[in-house]
């Protein structure tokens, strides 16, 4: 075999059914034709052609010089033909290319990396959408106030918001007029025992008026002590409205403030959405008036989870404002009633029953060793 010309000489290379040669062939394919080939000739000066698959045969090697490759020696190519080329790239991800022969990749999933994200255009896109929405929320006020926007309103919610305002103010007037009381109470008290001691030093210095300096004295330390009873239920009375009023109903109206911005963003989106649709309809307003949609359902979602929101907490504030005040009101009368009417028993059993604790006298004031 080595006198044969390396054109004349073939061997046959079994191939699969996806066109991919045979693992358990390809030694023995190498070593036969080593065995071919003339002394001196390398497989990479081998030049390898396939035929067409409806050929007699499934693959023809002609071993031969490669041309222009007379110094030194190259690898070896591969040239399928049409009809080979044609039978592979059908069979898609089935082909299995052997080691060192390179292919390229036409098709296929392309995974990009994520991109990212620039913190200035966010910023930038935040800005704009809160002022586009800045823009819609103050037409749509402008809109309402001049009478040509129409507005969502819920008349039963609407009412209850009303009262709640109102009942505000009332309390708040009622807090006033406490703390005017208690005020003028305090003063009275501060002068009873100022006007006690006066008296008592009368009847240590006047022996003639002993008597009646002393039965005054006592009054007035006795009405002095009253008082301060009293001066405590009216604190505690003052106290507990005014935490009832600032926090209770406070928070429940801040949550009416978000409740009513969250009305006007959806008016708003409702008025753009509606122009829309009294609109034209092509290509240019269609992606327009679905975004819009979108917007609407938004902001719709959160209307009704606000006006929800309302509702519960104007539920709950009623039963906690009618339990407040109905224990405060009862302290408040009945302190007031034992203290005109000089009964210091129930004045002090009041205080218990509602576990008031008095100050003591100078109780608030520093010690000489903290002003020093």
């Amino acid at each position: 075999m080595a006198q044969e010309s390396p054109k004349n000489s073939a061997a046959e290379i079994p191939v699969t059914s996806n066109g991919q040669l045979e693992d358990s062939h390809e030694h023995s394919f190498n070593r036969d034709l080593k065995r071919s080939l003339p002394v001196g000739l390398g497989l990479s000066e081998t030049k390898i052609t396939s035929h067409g698959f409806d050929s007699t045969k499934e693959g023809i090697v002609e071993a031969g010089p490669f041309p222009g490759s007379s110094a030194s020696p190259k690898s070896s190519v591969i040239s399928p033909s049409s009809a080979a080329a044609s039978r592979l790239a059908g069979q898609g991800c089935d082909l299995i290319i052997p080691t060192g022969v390179k292919a390229q990749q036409k098709s296929g999933p392309v995974v990009l990396a994520e991109e990212v994200k620039n913190p200035a255009m966010e910023k930038l896109e935040l800005v704009r959408k809160w002022s586009l929405n800045t823009y819609k929320c103050t037409r749509q006020i402008i809109s309402e106030k001049l009478g040509r926007g129409s507005r969502t309103v819920d008349l039963e919610l609407e009412a209850q918001i009303d009262i709640l305002r109102d009942n505000k103010k009332k309390y708040e007037n009622i807090l006033k007029l406490a703390q005017t009381l208690s005020t003028q109470l305090f003063q009275m008290v501060h002068t009873q025992r100022q006007l006690g001691d006066a008296f008592a030093d009368l009847s240590l210095k006047s022996l003639e008026l002993h008597e009646e300096f002393g039965y005054n004295a006592d009054t007035q330390k006795f009405l002095a002590k009253n008082g301060e009873t009293l001066l405590g239920a009216i604190n505690f009375f003052i106290a507990s409205v005014t935490t009832l009023v600032n926090k209770t109903i406070e928070d429940t109206l801040l949550t009416v403030k978000q409740y009513e911005s969250a009305r006007i963003e959806y008016d708003a989106y409702r008025t753009d959405l509606e122009e829309l649709n009294l609109g034209p309809r092509d290509a240019n307003t269609l992606p327009k008036i679905e975004q819009s949609q979108q917007l609407f359902q938004v902001h719709k979602e959160k209307y009704d989870k606000m006006r929800n929101d309302v509702s519960i907490k104007l539920k709950f504030l009623e039963e906690n404002k009618v339990k407040v005040l109905h224990n405060q009101l009862v302290l408040f009368h009945n302190a007031i009633a034992a203290y005109f009417a000089g009964n210091q028993k129930q004045l002090e059993q009041t205080l218990k029953q509602f576990h008031i604790k008095l100050k003591n006298p100078g109780a608030d004031a520093p010690s000489w060793l903290e002003e020093q």
